[in-house]
């Protein structure tokens, strides 16, 4: 029987290419995000090179009801999903704390900690339910083991997703579930554009200088800790491009560098 993977934020960058990732590994798909055309885009996508079923749904994870409604909706033989991959995440400005605007601190805390709790909680008791060896892999970050500057609020929730993934990995000790924390360090994604609100050039000065990770590297990760023998653990891994050692401390090249 093939494994069912749902895969949050998977309209763009690494839940997109997790979700690419394992249908070459004939997993069956759960798509969420809350852009259905770039869903479809992708559906279309995978099933032009893959025979495997997908199914969408579109979701705003930070609201409760979206996410028990829409899991509830789904055919009984959905509902046994092994892997639960919580990629959804965002970033809002580089502001200081007392200068950033109330929405932005609930847009993040919204997304990254209460989005990933009510998928958790929905599709781990699903998980319970099926007696399945299942697997949450949650997206953390460098960042969230340690502030910097104009990242205080996301630096902070991305240390609530470790600290989650700790206490999930506790709760589920005596069952067959697994948990993993995934940290990324710089990734090339839409990521930034979102951050500084579709301001490209802004965007692009992130990335200067240095190679960052791609969504493909880490997609590649997230499998590999799912794939392992079922006594195989992977609590906590953090990945850096090859100049960054943490989520501050990153050497770019200079035009008089690359002379």
């Amino acid at each position: 029987m093939k494994k069912i993977v749902l895969i949050t934020g998977a309209s763009s960058g690494i839940g997109r290419a997790a979700a690419l990732r394992y249908a070459d590994k004939s997993y069956d798909l759960i798509l969420v995000a809350r852009r259905l055309d770039k869903l479809a885009e992708l559906r279309d996508e995978i099933l032009g090179l893959k025979n495997i079923e997908i199914q969408l749904l579109q979701i705003d994870i930070s609201n409760s009801k979206e996410v028990e409604n829409s899991i509830n909706s789904l055919e009984d033989k959905w509902k046994k999903i092994d892997i639960l991959v919580n990629s959804a995440g965002l970033a809002l400005g580089m502001d200081k704390i007392h200068e950033s605007e109330y929405n932005s601190f609930d847009n993040v805390v919204d997304v990254n900690i209460k989005g990933l709790l009510y998928m958790s909680k929905k599709i781990i008791s699903l998980m319970l339910e099926a007696k399945v060896n299942g697997h949450v892999v949650n997206l953390g970050s460098t960042a969230g083991r340690g502030a910097y500057a104009g990242g205080g609020v996301y630096c902070a929730s991305k240390a609530a997703v470790k600290t989650l993934s700790d206490a999930m990995r506790i709760d589920l000790i005596d069952t067959p579930i697994r948990v993993t924390n995934i940290e990324p360090g710089m990734v090339e994604t839409p990521f930034s554009n979102i951050r500084f609100r579709g301001d490209d050039k802004k965007a692009e000065n992130v990335y200067k200088g240095i190679e960052a990770l791609t969504p493909d590297d880490v997609a590649e990760v997230i499998v590999y800790t799912t794939s392992l023998p079922q006594n195989v653990q992977v609590c906590e891994l953090m990945l850096t491009p090859n100049k960054q050692a943490t989520g501050r401390d990153i050497y770019k090249l200079t035009n008089l560098d690359e002379k």
